[in-house]
């Protein structure tokens, strides 16, 4: 508990809990709020939990018993029966997911369940500890008024013998102040009265009386000055010690619970975010090598698996049919000559957009930036500028922009054409401009195999640390000093992408792809899968987050760090 309190304990807050009168009871209802607060907090993550879990069960039981029954039925086979159990197989990878989720959902519960325990715990033992020591200055000043008592009980009985043995009393003073012209019968009076009564006592008892009572009342006096000095000693150590102390365990208390609430209640968010983070990464990967839902439905060719099913009927069946008209036979019986299938001059001539491209020897796909920007004597990679030229023509208006992935096929066969013949594929052709999706999924993928990603593995620690930094302009400054410590080919090409990506983000109200959006795009892209972390680890979630910030913080600082003054943005 010190360690997670101390660091950030206000002791101005300490301090004001202690002058006031109502510190303990204004703690108690605190921490009473907050344990019902956390309990709350768990109780919703347990119910949200048994939702995931009875979604994700009953998924992965749909999905495995979809695939069983379409295997002993008599579906379509061929490409469609590919599809539809690669289909079911995602669908059981999103089950577990779910179920995964559900789990650390419950976890989170049980945690919060015990946090609340143990601050009761601490709260009932400090509590009791500061029940005891109101209760021990309580009983000490009532031992000082009792103390207090006797003292004045004995400085009273003091005083009547000391009258007695002087032979005056109350009433005799009081007619002798109303009787001033008989002065001399009230002095007889007064003195005969003295005289009555000392009658029949003796001097010496008297005396010994007043030395029993000055003794007892100095007995007393000693006692109540020893109670006094008691309880101020008690009063202080409590005041002084004991309630700073109890003040701070119990808003130690507070703290621990309010600040365990919020951690679960922050993870539970990331764990949010993660969960449909991974359901879309599951429906539609990043990796283009690597086909979503959509590109696994598109995948279904139905002429072909319907000219399979011919085949394989006719060669199954064919000349079986004895009750159907016959197609051949003798020609004096009526029967004709077949007619011979028609001849496709043209039939190994292939259409314009599909004529195969000479390799011209000049890969660009997989191969280091500084080497292709080298051999083609270029400031910035052919493929970036031609590949961004043809979306900021036909894309930038394009809701989903970079989001939403191309068809596999057809980004299969861009990339071929384009590393085979850069120069004579024209993206401005209705193939390419009408789903510009096609283009954005190549250019990221050629981003992707790069051999070094375009922030260089070597320097991919050094981005992550300065992303760490919780300080705005502190984190632009890093990440500014970390761009322009790259290589020169990293550089230029940075810079013509986040201009294009700049470009993009001012069309944001058409294409919904903000600075925020498009940086979880191109996190991973641009530092690369699989890089080691500043922990000398492979990146994982906490890692490709940083990557994020890196991209967003870069992109969003775009004409501070690559526009030189006077240059236009």
């Amino acid at each position: 508990m010190a360690t997670l309190v101390e660091p950030s304990f206000d002791e101005n807050i300490l301090r004001a809990l202690c002058e006031t009168d109502c510190g303990v009871p204004l703690l108690l209802d605190r921490i009473k709020q907050s344990m019902v607060s956390c309990r709350e907090a768990a109780a919703f993550l347990k119910r949200r939990a048994g939702v995931e879990d009875e979604y994700g069960r009953a998924m992965q039981k749909l999905a495995r018993q979809a695939a069983n029954e379409y295997a002993t039925s008599e579906a379509k086979a061929g490409s469609f029966v590919n599809a539809w159990q690669s289909s079911m197989r995602t669908h059981e990878v999103m089950a577990e997911n779910r179920i995964k989720f559900a789990a650390r959902l419950n976890e989170m519960s049980e945690e919060l369940t015990n946090l609340a325990k143990e601050v009761d715990k601490n709260r009932k033992t400090t509590k009791d500890l500061a029940t005891r020591y109101e209760r021990t200055l309580q009983e000490s000043e009532n031992i000082t008024e009792k103390a207090k008592t006797r003292f004045d009980v004995t400085a009273e009985e003091l005083e009547r013998l000391l009258l007695q043995k002087e032979g005056e009393s109350l009433k005799d003073n009081a007619m002798q102040s109303r009787s001033p012209v008989n002065g001399k019968r009230v002095i007889g009076k007064a003195v005969a009265k003295g005289g009555l009564l000392l009658k029949g006592k003796n001097p010496q008892n008297i005396q010994r009386q007043e030395d029993d009572i000055r003794a007892r009342m100095s007995t007393a006096s000693d006692a109540y000055r020893k109670a006094v000095t008691d309880t101020q000693t008690i009063r202080q150590e409590y005041f002084n010690f004991q309630l700073p102390r109890i003040l701070r365990a119990f808003k130690e208390c507070v703290d621990e619970i309010d600040l365990g609430t919020q951690y679960h209640l922050a993870r539970y968010a990331f764990l949010c975010e993660s969960i449909v983070h991974s359901d879309a990464s599951i429906i539609s990967p990043p990796d283009e090598n690597s086909p979503g839902l959509k590109a696994i439905m598109e995948s279904i060719d139905n002429r072909t698996d319907f000219k399979t099913f011919m085949q394989a009927y006719i060669y199954a069946h064919g000349g079986t049919n004895t009750r159907g008209p016959r197609r051949n036979g003798p020609q004096d019986e009526g029967f004709l000559p077949p007619i011979p299938p028609p001849h496709h001059y043209l039939a190994n001539s292939p259409s314009p957009s599909h004529a195969p491209i000479a390799d011209k020897g000049r890969p660009t796909f997989g191969v280091s930036l500084a080497e292709q920007m080298a051999r083609d004597d270029v400031d910035v990679p052919l493929i970036v500028v031609k590949c961004c030229e043809a979306i900021e023509k036909y894309g930038l208006t394009t809701q989903g922009i970079y989001r939403i992935g191309g068809t596999h096929s057809k980004v299969m066969k861009l990339k071929e054409r384009l590393d085979r013949d850069l120069d004579s594929v024209n993206l401005d052709a209705e193939e390419w401009s009408s789903d510009i999706s096609n283009v954005t999924s190549v250019l990221k993928l050629w981003l992707r195999e790069l051999p070094d990603p375009l922030f260089t593995s070597s320097q991919h620690a050094d981005f992550m640390e300065a992303a760490r930094n919780e300080n705005e302009r502190a984190r632009h400054i890093r990440l500014h000093e970390r761009v322009n410590a790259l290589p020169d080919p990293n550089y230029s090409t940075l810079k013509y992408l986040m201009g294009h990506l700049h470009k993009v983000v001012q069309h944001e109200a058409q294409n919904a792809m903000s600075v925020q959006n498009l940086a979880i795009v191109f996190g991973p892209t641009l530092f690369g899968q699989g890089q080691p972390g500043i922990n000398g680890q492979l990146n994982g979630m906490a890692d490709a987050s940083l990557q994020n910030k890196a991209v967003e913080t870069i992109l969003e600082h775009y004409t501070d760090i690559f526009v030189d003054e006077g240059e236009e943005a």
